[in-house]
């Protein structure tokens, strides 16, 4: 099983339409080469028939293959349906495939075991199947209960504070980026903590 999501990020509302066109390009593509596609989790975009962004689970012995056409920058041409008359036909989204976890992953999570509840037919209700993982470190948290065994429950679970984590740092790596950004746009210009001078970049004096 292998996660793949499909943002628009902060692109406009034209992204959003190209991940839901993506997202169907996809399922039609995973059709023929005998991939499930499942929607795991999806963010609504600005209007109707928009996405946000989809993380989906794709299964079957091509989905490695189908996961590769889709991972990295996408890009759509087409004249906007929004705007028209706008100069810019090139709109941009991404995939991004999330590794398996890592081995020692397992041992960092605590499993409970639940009864499965909603709808879901005659499997429902009849076995504790569902899931609760929390990664014990971060606090992070997820319940699967879409799978028809315990095991397959745990192994989605996993997938999905992998998916998470990678998330949770790429997020903080972005939050230290713009840091770093502010920082360098926030220089104050005058009233120097210290003063160099000339080609040999001497130090003039200390402030205290």
């Amino acid at each position: 099983m292998i996660l793949l999501q499909l943002s628009a990020a902060q692109g406009p509302e034209e992204c959003a339409l190209a991940v839901a066109k993506g997202l169907l390009r996809l399922q039609a593509e995973a059709d023929g080469l005998g991939v499930t596609v499942r929607v795991l989790e999806e963010e609504p975009g600005p209007r109707r028939g928009t996405l946000r962004s989809v993380l989906l689970a794709l299964d079957g012995e091509q989905a490695e293959r189908l996961a590769g056409d889709w991972t990295g920058s996408l890009q759509w041409t087409c004249p906007s349906p929004y705007r028209p008359g706008h100069a810019r036909k090139n709109w941009f989204f991404g995939g991004a495939r999330f590794a398996a976890p890592a081995p020692e992953l397992a041992g960092e999570i605590r499993f409970e075991t639940l009864r499965s509840s909603g709808p879901g037919g005659q499997h429902v209700n009849t076995t504790d199947s569902a899931v609760r993982a929390t990664h014990v470190a971060s606090g992070i948290s997820v319940k699967v209960q879409s799978e028809r065994s315990q095991h397959a429950n745990k192994r989605m679970a996993l997938l999905l504070i992998a998916q998470r984590l990678a998330v949770h740092a790429q997020a903080q790596a972005d939050a230290a980026r713009a840091q770093r950004r502010d920082a360098h746009l926030q220089v104050e210009r005058g009233n120097p903590r210290r003063v160099f001078r000339g080609e040999r970049f001497e130090p003039i004096a200390d402030r205290t």
